[in-house]
């Protein structure tokens, strides 16, 4: 009995042993495999900037430049996931839009820099030598602070799956839409580049790894990013590039695979400090972003009691000061908590100056009302408190008119353990609230994720005018659809388009919007971008509910927004004239958007009268 386990001890050792030395040998691999891939990162954004340098010694006029941009802008493209990871500020300054940078502290714009800038500059020539040596001199500079954090940091497993998430991301919502390339539309071929450079860094990092423990799963996953390349290489034109079908049949099973991949690894389980649930197969389901990152930190305590509390206090009028107003006097939610009206009702029943946004999805936004003056949503609703024409009154004088119905008094103590002296913790309740109104369960949603396949050739011709040539997803981000940057999500755009005074189109709105804030010409008339989601539920449309339908917001876009109007924008920040789509393509527009309406989208029905 004594030799039969002590043989067992043995064997047992004997096993362990080998699978510790496994693993240890793994683990040497992979730590091997972290640093070529970080090599891999390095050297593409080395060849970038040997690349930019080389155009900057040619000069404007140099015909090789079209050549060797796009060759700067594929290796960009390799060394993105991590270079913009590690500092995302200065990787949006090197590939985001070519616009000036506004500088809060002195109130002056820096020039506008960066590769599409210098797309911008190569492509259409209407710019200076000086100025053209200057934007490739300030670039490279960004991209060597870049080069200089690569330098210091090393690649980790963290790091790795969180910069793979972002580049997938970028994929949808940059590369194929014409965001990262809107004069020379190569963001369709950087896509590829995108994909075959995440194959290459998976075969040094984890591949071994996965092939002895589900070889299958290996061989599907470098088979879909190789077959999804050689889709996006052999469909670059962007006008007929069908994007519903690779996103449906392409890079959904990648973003599905590569979930399998990391659960399968073992390595890294998520992290809660990123906009992504990273256990969502595809940018499209119910839960691929989680509303918590967007909330602001003081609210995150004690949520659950929180949000059941700020929706009873949504339709309390006692929080007004003559009790005749609440949330939900303006926000109702059976009309996708907008009001349906052109302009707002104050608390004396009168119009105010803009129309009511929805709320759902508000919180995946990162400025509020139409001008964007508020930061946070904790904001945006003190505001309504302490407006004489809303709410009326103080943040920080408790309104006791609530503690007339006696419920409130348990659930407020069981929330906040006790009665607050002011109002700001029914605000942190009625934010926690607002963050739970979010729908991502669309006809949209359920057929680009594969769920359904109930949409029409019309509606998929409207995603791909959306996505693609109508130029709507280079503003209203994907999957979205709001004005939220991806993949950092920490800004919310502000654009200036010329919206007209009424549906006439004969004369510009005199509302200056953000322009109220730092009195600078460059942001007269400038506003946020709104979501679109359910937007067909939210009529009349823009800040001053100028149009009653969507076939006059199609038409106003098609025709270049004011300034095709002939009004007098010299700031106007659209990225076109005109559109130039015709009938059938703006009527499929119109069906595509339709498909945005949430099927969560229902509500409370109160008498809200004033």
């Amino acid at each position: 009995m004594f030799k039969k386990t002590l043989l067992a001890i043995i064997l047992i050792a004997q096993f362990s042993c080998k699978q510790e030395s496994e693993y240890l040998a793994i683990y040497s691999e992979n730590n091997q495999g972290w640093t070529q891939a970080h090599n891999f990162y390095q050297n593409s954004l080395n060849n970038s900037i040997q690349h930019l340098s080389e155009i900057k010694r040619n000069g404007l006029d140099d015909p090789s430049n079209k050549k060797l941009f796009k060759k700067a802008r594929q290796e960009w493209k390799k060394a993105e996931p991590f270079a913009a990871y590690l500092n995302p500020a200065v990787g949006h300054r090197v590939n985001g839009p070519a616009l000036p940078v506004f500088l809060e502290d002195n109130s002056r714009f820096m020039p506008a820099v960066g590769l599409q800038k210098i797309e911008e500059s190569i492509y259409e020539r209407e710019i200076t030598e000086q100025e053209f040596q200057e934007e490739l001199k300030v670039t490279l500079g960004l991209m060597g602070n870049l080069q200089k954090n690569l330098d210091k940091r090393e690649l980790t497993t963290e790091r790795f799956f969180i910069a793979t998430q972002q580049q997938l991301l970028r994929i949808l919502s940059h590369s194929i839409t014409g965001f990262d390339t809107p004069v020379s539309h190569l963001g369709i071929e950087e896509a590829a580049v995108s994909l075959k450079a995440l194959n290459e860094v998976y075969v040094h990092t984890l591949q071994k790894m996965i092939q002895q423990k589900d070889i299958d799963l290996d061989k599907r996953f470098r088979q879909k990013l190789l077959s999804s390349a050689n889709y996006l290489e052999e469909n670059t034109d962007f006008e007929t590039f069908d994007r519903y079908e690779f996103t449906r049949e392409y890079l959904n099973d990648i973003t599905s695979l590569w979930l399998q991949i990391r659960n399968t690894s073992g390595l890294w389980e998520g992290t809660a400090n990123q906009p992504f649930n990273f256990n969502a197969p595809t940018f499209f389901e119910e839960d691929s972003f989680k509303p918590e990152y967007f909330m602001q930190n003081v609210n995150k305590k004690n949520i659950g009691k929180k949000i059941a509390l700020g929706e009873k206090l949504f339709f309390e009028k006692k929080l007004s000061k003559n009790g005749r107003m609440a949330c939900a006097t303006c926000h109702l939610p059976e009309q996708a908590y907008a009001d349906g009206l052109t302009f707002s009702k104050d608390n004396q029943g009168l119009e105010l100056s803009r129309n009511t946004p929805t709320l759902i999805n508000t919180v995946y936004q990162r400025g509020f009302f139409w001008d964007g003056r508020s930061e946070g949503l904790m904001e945006q609703i003190s505001s309504v408190f302490t407006n004489k024409k809303e709410f009326d009154t103080g943040v920080h004088e408790f309104s006791e008119e609530i503690l007339q119905d006696s419920t409130y008094q348990i659930v407020i103590k069981e929330t906040f353990g006790g009665i607050p002296h002011g109002n700001t913790e029914l605000i942190k309740a009625l934010s926690a609230y607002i963050s739970t109104l979010n729908g991502m369960n669309s006809k949209f949603d359920r057929n680009i994720s594969g769920k359904e396949n109930t949409f029409t050739e019309q509606e998929k011709r409207g995603f791909n005018l959306f996505a693609g040539k109508a130029l709507c997803a280079t503003c209203h981000f994907l999957p979205l659809t709001n004005g939220t940057v991806p993949p950092f999500y920490t800004e919310t755009e502000k654009e200036i388009i010329g919206v007209p005074a009424t549906a006439a189109n004969n004369k510009l709105d005199d509302d200056t919007g953000f322009y109220w804030s730092y009195r600078v010409e460059e942001h007269k008339g400038m506003f946020k971008t709104p979501g679109v989601r359910n937007i067909a539920l939210t009529a009349p449309y823009m800040h001053n509910g100028v149009y009653t339908n969507l076939q006059q917001i199609i038409d106003f876009y098609n025709k270049g927004g004011g300034a095709g109007l002939g009004f007098d924008l010299p700031h106007q920040t659209l990225p076109f004239d005109n559109l130039e789509l015709n009938e059938v393509e703006q009527a499929a527009l119109v069906a595509y958007l339709k498909t945005l309406t949430d099927t969560k989208v229902t509500g409370h029905k109160k008498d809200l009268s004033i």
